[in-house]
């Protein structure tokens, strides 16, 4: 989520959505990173591409009581030039084929729409691209922005996270890039190269968003993930907890999937491939 796609979309949980929507990771065979910029280069390149994602989304109440479940699917394409994300709902049957299509160029505000079944579209401007997803505790940004990509990157220190030493890479716009955050810190594990935790912090310095990353698996190409995510944000009555079951990248999608008409199409799609 992103996490996703920076986490959200990448990342069967998104990648996000992170699109924390999600940042993938090389095998450990990949030396290690020598600056900030080496080590967010790495995980922005590794978003690029196209990709199709299955997922859970549980939307809970402290005690573990689940407000809103749905099973979604992602279909993402991103270059280092442009990002589009679709996610849509395939389940429950009385909110099936309800859908959100993002596009955001690099540098630029996002934008997309909304579709609700059966022939409702809502276009999206920038400024609401802070809204929930879905009714969850990510934003549509979160699973759209790809913070490691951003003009600004520091290493400020070192953290254990799940028994794992982390270096901490702070994430900061530069000043013709659009963002609602001030700053980004991603907990990165950096034998598997995934983010294990990713908190995004609001002018002023307030918390605003904290992802950690519960599973760590591997993708179709032999690279780790965060496949399982909590996220935690500003409300207190509830957090969101993704899991994913599939990711398949090289899918073969037109450019006519990213549009306000592709929202209508749920089936899942082909890789390059077939």
């Amino acid at each position: 989520m992103n996490f996703l796609r920076s986490m959200v979309s990448r990342v069967p949980a998104a990648i996000l959505v992170l699109d924390w929507l999600i940042s993938v990771a090389c095998a450990t065979a990949e030396p290690a990173p020598n600056s900030a910029r080496d080590l967010a280069n790495r995980l922005s390149e590794l978003q690029d591409g196209t990709s199709y994602t299955r997922l859970r989304l549980e939307v809970k109440q402290p005690g573990d009581t689940t407000r809103v479940m749905l099973q979604l699917q992602i279909k993402e394409r991103r270059t280092k030039d442009v990002a589009d994300v679709i996610y849509q709902v395939l389940w429950p049957k009385e909110r099936k084929g309800e859908a959100v299509l993002l596009h955001k160029p690099n540098g630029g505000p996002a934008a997309g729409s909304l579709f609700m079944p059966p022939d409702r579209l809502i276009n999206l401007n920038a400024s609401q691209t802070s809204d929930s997803l879905f009714g969850s505790d990510l934003s549509y940004q979160d699973v759209i922005e790809n913070f490691f990509a951003w003009e600004n990157q520091t290493l400020v220190g070192n953290d254990v996270v799940n028994r794992v030493n982390c270096l901490i890479l702070e994430s900061r716009p530069g000043k013709a890039e659009s963002s609602t955050y001030a700053s980004v810190r991603s907990w990165i594990d950096p034998r598997r190269f995934v983010p294990l935790r990713v908190e995004k912090y609001m002018p002023g310095g307030r918390l605003a968003r904290r992802i950690d990353t519960t599973r760590v698996a591997a993708d179709d190409r032999g690279r780790f993930i965060p496949a399982g995510l909590t996220v935690r944000g500003l409300r207190t009555d509830s957090f969101t907890e993704l899991d994913g079951s599939t990711i398949k990248h090289g899918m073969a999608y037109a450019n006519a999937d990213f549009s306000p008409e592709g929202l209508r199409e749920i089936s899942p799609p082909h890789s390059a491939a077939d």
